[in-house]
């Protein structure tokens, strides 16, 4: 049974929680742990000899240590490249709580030392009608790893996602600066102070920008131990 779990989350979509996650595995996996990785829903999925898959969830699969199964990695497979509560509305499914929260569970199961689940969009992005993908964290009682974007706007959505985290009752056991795009944001340092010095939790790293998806480069800015104690 996986020893450590936590849920990914970002401020937003697009913010890189996908490169946070691979890279904290591949750091996880070079410390000698037994990784695992997951993305149960994952919309904008495209054909292939297999069925659908998803670039992220297909990084996931090669960041971590452990031989799995795509279906196990991906249950939740969606083709339009959009919010998954209408993706899934227009293959006519259904996505509830309790069906992600029996996926995450059986792979809670699986041997190892450290699991990831990675999220979609933000902290509230809705499941279905009455649903959003809090719930499915609340249901786990996991800690969370919040992945901030340095770019315009930053600190309010952190705090803010921070502040909705913790209202649900969940702790969160790091944050990760993300670089996403080559130039530097205005006033970097700056910012990075403000949100080490306001988010409840400790920063867990600054990712650079990188033109491809070094794990290797990027593990070396992560600090593992302040995230398993």
């Amino acid at each position: 049974m996986a020893k450590h779990t936590f849920f990914v989350t970002g401020t937003d979509t697009g913010v890189g929680k996908t490169l946070v996650s691979a890279a904290i595995l591949h750091a996880g996996g070079r410390a000698g742990l037994r990784t695992l990785g997951m993305k149960p829903i994952a919309s904008g999925c495209e054909e292939s000899g297999e069925g659908l898959r998803n670039e992220d969830a297909l990084l996931l699969q090669a960041s971590m240590t452990e031989k799995l199964g795509y279906e196990q990695i991906n249950p939740i497979a969606l083709k339009p490249a959009i919010a998954p509560h209408v993706a899934a509305a227009q293959e006519g499914k259904t996505i509830t709580a309790q069906r992600l929260v029996g996926f995450c569970r059986g792979m809670q199961m699986q041997p190892g030392d450290l699991l990831l689940i990675e999220g979609a969009g933000g902290w509230r992005v809705p499941l279905n009608e009455r649903e959003t993908y809090a719930r499915v964290p609340q249901a786990l009682d996991v800690p969370v790893i919040l992945v901030v974007p340095l770019q315009l706007g930053c600190i309010n959505h952190a705090l803010l996602t921070a502040e909705a985290i913790r209202s649900d009752g969940l702790r969160i056991a790091g944050w990760v600066a993300n670089r996403p795009q080559q130039q530097v944001m205005s006033c970097e340092s700056d910012t990075l102070e403000y949100l080490q010095s306001h988010l409840p939790a400790p920063c867990l790293g600054v990712l650079p920008w990188l033109p491809d998806a070094d794990l290797s480069a990027m593990a070396d800015e992560l600090n593992l131990g302040l995230l398993l104690g």
